[in-house]
């Protein structure tokens, strides 16, 4: 029964992923060795691991930086020696410092300082820059003005709406408050007719209290006898 496929992507799990390595790199060697051998090819591999250790192989008798200078000549590709990594390094620092003084010279003639050193031609180039930059701000100055405006404007017609709907609906709700008021008012008008035809249905204690006291006469309950004698006959 064949292996299973296995999906080719990151092993997340250290421990796994190490014993990995370990045996892919040691068939990758085996294979290398094997294509140098058999097909008299001049072979280099170089591997590094993930915490950064170097495995190599290199068809014999040669060694791997021939294998590197054939590789530079065929690809036109060459890795500068140290000394000359420093010829370069030199000269592009010399270039970056020219470059950073002539821009401070240039920041200076823009905000007015040594202007002394400035001979009339470059004046009157520097005169035109600086009106052509003044004319560029103006004009975007007044497109962010514009936008404003037009902003205000687009609010101002919205609270126009918003408020002629106000005024619709107090127009279309108003009659009938209206209508609902008046029609309180004349319930409350004939409630007071009943009461003034009925005095006493309106304010018994303040209508009670005006009648004079020798006018309100005592009632007292009496208890019925009992029949004790029977009917007679």
């Amino acid at each position: 029964m064949g292996r299973g496929k296995i999906e080719i992507k990151r092993i997340e799990n250290k421990a796994t992923r190490q014993v990995t390595f370990s045996k892919r790199r040691a068939g990758l060697l085996k294979k290398a060795h094997e294509l140098s051998v058999l097909c008299d090819a001049q072979v280099g591999l170089i591997i590094f691991s993930s915490t950064g250790k170097l495995w190599q192989y290199c068809t014999q008798p040669l060694r791997m930086e021939n294998i590197i200078e054939r590789y530079q000549k065929v690809t036109g590709t060459r890795i500068p020696d140290e000394q000359e990594s420093r010829e370069q390094l030199r000269n592009e620092l010399n270039f970056l410092r020219k470059e950073t003084r002539r821009l401070q010279l240039t920041v200076r003639r823009y905000t007015g300082e040594d202007m002394a050193s400035i001979p009339l031609e470059e004046l009157h180039d520097l005169e035109q820059e600086l009106q052509c930059s003044v004319n560029k701000v103006r004009d975007h100055k007044d497109e962010l003005l514009q936008q404003q405006l037009e902003n205000l404007r687009r609010k101002e017609r919205q609270l126009d709406e918003e408020n002629r709907h106000m005024n619709r609906w107090i127009q279309e709700h108003g009659a009938a408050f209206g209508y609902q008021q008046a029609a309180m008012q004349v319930k409350a008008e004939d409630q007071q007719q009943v009461l003034d035809q009925f005095p006493f249905c309106g304010e018994p204690s303040s209508r009670l209290a005006t009648i004079p006291p020798h006018q309100i006469h005592p009632y007292h309950l009496q208890l019925a006898r009992p029949n004790l004698q029977g009917p007679s006959v």
